[in-house]
């Protein structure tokens, strides 16, 4: 019964041998509870998704054995590769709008492991087995139904690190094949794409424990030469987010008059361009406020891939970069990846 943690990933700098791989889709990660008539989806922190994709709903009460868990990853793909903003358009407050998305932009589930059979449970199963039972119980299923691919052979999964990134997807997930499923715990390794890019520091958030850093705001200049906000780098030992709040103390800007981000607050402003503190329909209410910073200092931080025109993830500050100009840091330095289309990894 829900809620249920799914099992997690710790990183790691290659691909493991000896494993069983699978593709790290980069949609909603979500448990899938059916009990004959009653269906609920609960997303990686228990909360559930259900109500803002009826259209899964309909499906997986179609296709899914009476009695299971399964866990799996909510995408939705769009002109060949997968597009984690149209995710989160989901995520919205009025069921008319929930429903009309769901008519233009359906998503899909990827199934990638059974927790439970009918009266069974198979957390104690090993990898292998739990592969293979969810393919028999899954055997007719269609789209937007997906069982995602896995092989053995670790020259193919070198081969999808390198091509499915051009359809969206985060990397390669690797699975001892005699490893039982272990909630909320990192028992399966993920590698991922890691780049660098020299940003601009623009602002930042007070901790939430108090008047410490909690995360710095970058940008990066478009070609017309704005500063666009493009992401935030968080992860900083308590020590560092002390010393950092003194030591950005004199790029601090009494208001945000003058600086390029000044209309943050203003919708149409949101609407027109990358700004910080827009809303956002995870944290709900949550003060998304921040102190501006005169842009005159560049660091280099470590990401993953782009999603449009921003970082998808949380960066990794790598070091500061005195030897750059701020008018340096534009989208020109970002790699771009070679088209890859999701037809050639599953009916999307």
């Amino acid at each position: 019964m829900p809620p249920l943690q799914p099992m997690l990933a710790k990183s790691a700098s290659a691909i493991p041998p000896g494993m069983q791989y699978e593709a790290k889709w980069d949609g909603f990660r979500a448990i899938v509870f059916r009990d004959r008539d009653a269906i609920e989806l609960g997303s990686r922190s228990g909360k559930p998704l259900t109500r803002y994709f009826p259209e899964l709903v309909r499906v997986l009460l179609e296709q899914l054995p009476p009695r299971c868990v399964v866990d799996g990853e909510i995408v939705i793909a769009r002109g060949g590769r997968l597009d984690f903003d149209a995710l989160l358009e989901r995520i919205h407050p009025a069921a008319s709008r929930v429903t009309h998305l769901a008519e233009v932009t359906p998503a899909s589930f990827i199934a990638f492991d059974l927790l439970a059979l009918g009266d069974e449970s198979l957390l104690d199963t090993p990898q292998l087995a739990r592969r293979e039972a969810l393919t028999d119980a899954l055997r007719d299923a269609r789209a937007p139904l997906h069982i995602t691919p896995v092989t053995m052979d670790l020259d193919t999964a070198r081969a999808w690190f390198e091509e499915y990134e051009g359809a969206g997807l985060d990397g390669v997930v690797a699975k001892p094949p005699n490893l039982p499923y272990r909630p909320g715990q990192r028992a399966m390794t993920k590698v991922k794409h890691e780049r660098t890019a020299d940003c601009v520091l623009a602002g930042l958030r007070p901790h939430k424990s108090g008047p410490v850093v909690g995360s710095l705001l970058l940008g990066l200049h478009d070609t017309a030469g704005h500063l666009q906000h493009v992401g935030v780098c968080a992860s900083f030992p308590m020590r560092r987010r002390q010393e950092l709040m003194t030591e950005l103390e004199p790029l601090r800007m009494p208001s945000v008059q003058g600086h390029p981000w000044e209309h943050w607050a203003d919708p149409d402003a949101q609407a027109a361009g990358r700004l910080p503190g827009g809303p956002s329909r995870w944290t709900g209410t949550k003060d998304l406020s921040w102190i501006p910073l005169r842009p005159e200092r560049v660091c280099e931080v470590a990401y993953d891939h782009l999603q449009g025109n921003r970082f998808r993830h949380t960066t990794q500050f790598r070091r500061w970069r005195p030897d750059r100009e701020p008018g340096e840091c534009t989208y020109a330095q970002l790699e771009e990846t070679p088209h890859f289309d999701l037809a050639g990894i599953l009916d999307l």
